[in-house]
């Protein structure tokens, strides 16, 4: 059995980078393309399909299949990023569902002249218990702070709220470090809370009970 540290051991063209999925989602217009395809090595688009490689048919609400939009990007020379979001409205919640197994988080994007437009995507997102950062576009001049946008969304303190251009690489990358940081912490947190034998205290999205979303009604 190889050692964790022959896995890690140097190949011959230098270090084996680790890859990690995340997912971007949000709003139609939030600017999910243009995040993704502003900082990604390789992007392209494809029909959403099921798990066993089946297209999908359309949802009820939907007019025209979906389409997945997939981009890699190496973060840093250890770290290798798969992101996966979608234009328009998306897949459907199955679909999404699905993608969410084996993600290491999720950026959710808003548009901060229609943050209603986040409230059903964090239900979802919290629903899947992944760490998740929010990523406010910023389109122009902003009046607004990230503790604003942190109350109109009814977001936990322990998320991260940030500003972002999605058309500028440096600035999704800084989302992009921000996520994976998040994740890590959040991993260590509840790995220590599972050795104390501790329950679980904090944002629903660390809990285990059915989660009803009241954010329009907030």
């Amino acid at each position: 059995m190889d050692s964790a540290e022959s896995r890690h051991r140097p190949g011959p063209g230098g270090p084996v980078p680790c890859p990690a999925k995340i997912l971007v989602v949000g709003g139609p217009g939030s600017g999910k393309t243009t995040f993704l395809r502003s900082v990604a090595d390789q992007a392209l688009t494809t029909p959403a399909t099921a798990a066993g490689g089946r297209r999908r048919r359309p949802c009820k609400r939907m007019r025209h299949a979906a389409a997945l939009e997939l981009g890699r990007i190496t973060l840093d020379d250890d770290l290798v990023l798969y992101l996966f979001s979608a234009a328009s409205a998306g897949p459907d919640r199955q679909l999404w569902d699905e993608l969410a197994h084996g993600s290491i988080g999720v950026v959710v994007l808003a548009d901060p002249r229609r943050l209603q437009d986040c409230f059903a995507v964090l239900d979802d997102v919290e629903q899947w218990h992944l760490p998740f950062v929010v990523a406010v576009n910023s389109f122009g001049p902003m009046t607004h702070t990230a503790n604003d946008i942190r109350e109109a969304l009814t977001v936990p303190a322990e998320v991260p709220v940030m500003f972002c251009d999605a058309r500028q690489p440096l600035s999704v990358k800084a989302v992009l470090h921000r996520l994976v940081r998040h994740t890590i912490t959040r991993t260590a947190m509840w790995h220590l809370a599972t050795t104390r034998r501790r329950p679980r205290i904090g944002a629903p999205l660390l809990t285990g009970r059915p989660h009803l979303s009241t954010r329009s009604r907030r």
